[in-house]
């Protein structure tokens, strides 16, 4: 009986697909979301407020991808069409910012960008969902492939940055100030790959839209999560998305920092990883390809609340590293970053899997475009101008102090760890469909 309710497995040419698919989806973005803030202060010159201004308009599209993408995906249009339209416009718009010096100018076309970009990272949680035999058993195999392409862009933009735009001999500062300007690549490799993604779209599987009781699939999902344990999830996401952010706003600079000195281990990391902070921020990716592989296996053992648990002690334990960079040294930095796999893996990945498993299908896309909304939309906005805020609150004598720059999230961090543990309802595993 119970062999005969078994989900089938996998098909090798569904798992090269969608496993492709979230590859270049997240190699789009990894190129070029870690070195933006270095970019933008150091070779635009840009001041720290209007940057996190263009991070904040960044997330607008997040804001926008319920109404119109969810609506889309579960009512009108094919799911895959709608991601293949969507990156070759975002190619083409990504590529603009390579050039766009002008705060104006780089403002507004961050904004279109993200209008047509943020929702496709919803929708390629809701397509694999859609055509996934087994949710807890195979989305994890799939999603991990995301992971690998952030990782590969980062070091392939880290690499680059090393041998085309790192000139030898040269003072500290100097080189510094090329690898800034070099930074321009990242968003041209962006492009490059939405383009390429865009054609890859048009071969994924036919996901057609539900029909649903409502017209509104979005008004559906709104009414899905005013429950429990949907309700508390919705809201801890908020602030655990600002502290996400502050991580991606601050991380880069902070190890481009220790990387600069090129002495000891760190010239060895070099080698590797490349320069400019964004290449050794990928092993918090690496870390995160063991977390996504083992999620599997910890649903079934540890209830979501613990997961969820586990992955918010991970962001304050990270960021308490980093705000004691100086007695924990380098490896105590880089165990922070590997803390990322945890902080990912435990909180937002799980949670995408707990809004998918306490909704119906004719308002999943809607749904997943909804907490989109608050972990790159609401979140990142509120999380831009706390981060940029932070840097004036933290400069102690004209210097910026890294251990109260990093002790805002964590204490953050352990906040939201104690509303988890009295609001989230504890329950067991539940019951998949």
């Amino acid at each position: 009986m119970n062999t005969l309710l078994a989900p089938p497995p996998l098909s090798a040419g569904l798992n090269f697909r969608l496993s492709t698919m979230m590859f270049l989806q997240y190699a789009i973005w990894g190129a070029w979301l870690p070195l933006l803030w270095p970019f933008l202060t150091e070779h635009r010159g840009l001041a720290a407020g209007e940057v996190g201004n263009i991070f904040a308009v960044g997330a607008i599209g997040a804001i926008i991808a319920p109404f119109i993408a969810g609506q889309i995906a579960d009512r009108w249009f094919s799911t895959e069409k709608f991601l293949a339209i969507s990156h070759i416009l975002g190619g083409a718009l990504v590529w603009q910012l390579a050039t766009i010096d002008a705060y104006g100018g780089f403002l507004v076309f961050s904004l279109l960008y993200s209008v047509i970009y943020s929702p496709t990272l919803s929708l390629t949680n809701s397509l694999s969902f859609h055509h996934l035999p087994d949710r807890d058993r195979d989305f994890g195999k799939v999603r991990i492939w995301g992971t690998v392409g952030w990782i590969a862009a980062g070091i392939a933009i880290g690499q680059w940055l090393l041998h085309s735009h790192t000139p030898p001999n040269e003072a500290k500062e100097v080189m510094q100030a090329a690898q800034f300007a070099g930074m321009a690549d990242a968003f041209r490799l962006s492009g490059i790959l939405g383009v390429l993604m865009g054609f890859f779209c048009f071969a994924l599987p036919n996901t057609p839209p539900s029909q649903g009781q409502s017209r509104s699939a979005t008004r559906e999902a709104w009414w899905a999560i005013r429950k429990q344990p949907l309700l508390t999830l919705f809201l801890l996401a908020v602030p655990v998305s600002c502290i996400h952010q502050f991580y991606f706003v601050h991380t880069a600079g902070f190890l481009g920092n220790l990387q600069a000195s090129a002495e000891g281990l760190t010239t060895k990391i070099n080698a590797v990883l490349g320069v400019g902070g964004g290449g050794l921020m990928t092993i918090g990716q690496m870390s995160e390809l063991l977390v996504l592989a083992l999620i599997p296996t910890l649903a079934k053992s540890l209830s979501r609340k613990t997961l969820l648990a586990i992955g918010l002690i991970a962001y304050a334990g990270r960021m308490a590293l980093f705000a004691n960079a100086d007695a924990v040294g380098l490896p105590g930095v880089l165990a922070g970053v590997a803390l990322h796999g945890l902080c990912f893996g435990c909180f937002i990945f799980v949670a995408f899997m707990i809004v998918d498993e306490e909704t119906t299908d004719d308002v999943r896309a809607s749904a997943q475009s909804l907490f989109n909304l608050v972990i790159i939309g609401i979140g990142i906005i509120v999380g831009s101008q706390i981060a940029t805020k932070a840097t004036e609150w933290a400069t102690i004598d004209g210097d910026l102090s890294f251990n109260e720059l990093f002790s805002y999230p964590m204490y953050a961090s352990l906040v939201c760890l104690l509303v988890l543990v009295l609001f989230y309802p504890s329950k067991g595993n539940q019951e998949l469909e």
